[in-house]
């Protein structure tokens, strides 16, 4: 779907339909020509299948759902003629909201409550590490501020996360 884009001054708001609560993108020009880029927050449950259209919706897996998040901002990026790989945005920093296990209940297991916060803190770590890895191996790492929140409003997902970026022009044009 194109998104219908709103100009004011140095800011570009990507968004769709005629009355959207949230900009997919908002992005800013700076004066060297670099774009500041924030994206969205998403999860990699119920918002990444709708956006890119998959059939099975991943519940509680942070090694599937963070990849998909990625996935769902390149594809914003492409659709909004951006850049055609999120690997060419240097991420300053990303605010993530980890939600606690939807199962087992921790006031009938505890222990098991307690072992499944640890899985899914490990495999949160896990994945976001292999993923910087993995797509973008010549920048840096950002910095980010985990929150763990008892609920997000996507009930089959692990966590929900937002990002800031910067598309540096000048640093491709001088190369």
């Amino acid at each position: 779907m194109p998104f219908n884009i709103k100009q004011r001054g140095k800011l570009s708001y990507y968004y769709e339909g005629d009355d959207p609560l949230l900009s997919s993108l908002v992005v800013e020009t700076l004066p060297d020509g670099d774009l500041r880029i924030c994206f969205s927050g998403l999860t990699g449950g119920y918002s990444a299948a709708g956006i890119l259209g998959l059939e099975n919706v991943p519940h509680m897996d942070p090694e599937t759902e963070i990849p998909l998040v990625f996935q769902c901002w390149e594809l914003w990026l492409r659709e909004a003629g951006i850049c055609d790989s999120i690997a060419q945005v240097d991420f300053i920093e990303m605010h993530v909201f980890g939600t606690q296990p939807k199962a087992p209940n921790p006031l009938l297991d505890a222990a098991g409550f307690q072992a499944e916060l640890g899985r899914l803190r490990s495999a949160y770590a896990r994945a976001y590490r292999d993923w910087f890895k993995q797509n973008c191996p010549t920048s840096g790492v950002p910095a980010r501020f985990t929150v763990h929140v008892v609920d997000v409003p996507d009930q089959a997902a692990s966590y929900e996360f937002y990002a800031v970026g910067l598309l540096q022009r000048s640093l491709e044009s001088a190369q």
